[in-house]
Formats: C-alpha cells, sequence, structure tokens
C-alpha cells in the first residue's frame, strides 16, 4: 500500500469520528496497538528533541532497502501520533518517505486540535524520520557508486 492509500484510510476512519474526545479516544487506541520499542533503544540519541513529552523513535533498512520504524512515548495521544506516522511510513523506501507529503495530519484536523507543544513535538518527529530517510538515502547512492 502506498504512503498516500495508507494516509487515505486514516482519513477515512476519522470521517467517521464526530467529535474530538471520539477522536482523541482513537488516537490513544492506535498508541495501544504500537509494538513495543525495545528497552535498549530508549536512549538519548533516540529520543527526539523539541517534544514535551518523552518519544523515542529508531530506524533501520531492511534487506530491501526498506524503511523500518519503532516508536515509543511516554504519553498516550503522543504514543497514538507516532503509531500513525509509523502506520503510513513504516516498509517505503527512504526516498518515498523523503517525497511524501503528510497532508494527513491537515485532514483529519490533528494540527489545529494540538496544543503548540503538541505541535512543535510532532514536527519534531517528521522531521527525524525525514532525517534518517535522508541518511539511509545517501547512504544507498554511496552503496550503488
Amino acid at each position: 500500500m502506498t504512503i498516500n492509500e495508507k494516509q487515505q484510510e486514516i482519513i477515512d476512519e476519522f470521517s467517521g469520528l464526530d467529535d474530538w474526545m471520539d477522536r482523541y479516544a482513537y488516537i490513544i487506541d492506535l498508541g495501544g496497538q504500537l509494538a513495543p520499542i525495545d528497552e535498549k533503544d530508549k536512549t538519548p540519541e533516540h529520543l527526539i528533541e523539541g517534544c514535551q513529552s518523552r518519544v523515542w523513535v529508531t530506524a533501520r533498512l531492511d534487506d530491501e532497502g526498506r524503511m523500518r520504524l519503532t516508536a515509543d512515548s511516554d504519553a498516550s495521544i503522543v504514543k497514538g501520533i507516532i503509531a500513525m506516522l509509523i502506520d503510513v511510513l513504516d516498509g517505503h523506501t527512504p526516498q518515498e518517505i523523503l517525497d511524501s507529503d503528510l497532508h494527513f495530519i491537515d485532514a483529519i484536523g490533528l494540527s489545529e486540535h494540538l496544543s503548540p507543544t503538541r505541535s512543535n513535538g510532532l514536527l519534531a518527529m517528521i522531521k527525524q524520520i525525514k532525517l534518517y530517510a535522508l541518511a539511509f538515502n545517501e547512504m544507498q547512492k554511496k552503496a550503488q557508486a
């Protein structure tokens, strides 16, 4: 499934939820479904700067050159937000991730319903994932040269 197809799935799910209490409950639910991150990965190097709560994100390339992302947070809503990002981006190539426009965030109204610090944290999470993608993309280019 493409990044845009995954985003559309999320948009469709949210369109069935009328009020923001239901949407927050759904986001928290998604966080509860997030596969646990290995405790050894909860290190300062994986900690996202700019988040009010603690968020760890790891990335690796699989044998097919696709990024595999894991994450965790000590805040339920933030954990649900990172779960959505992972759902959309995990399993795609670094280039696909770099080229992606994560429009689902605005389409579901998330950015306008987050506090300024949570909005900054969301941007920091996206930035870190894209930095991982950039690093892996460069690594792949060098390997091909």
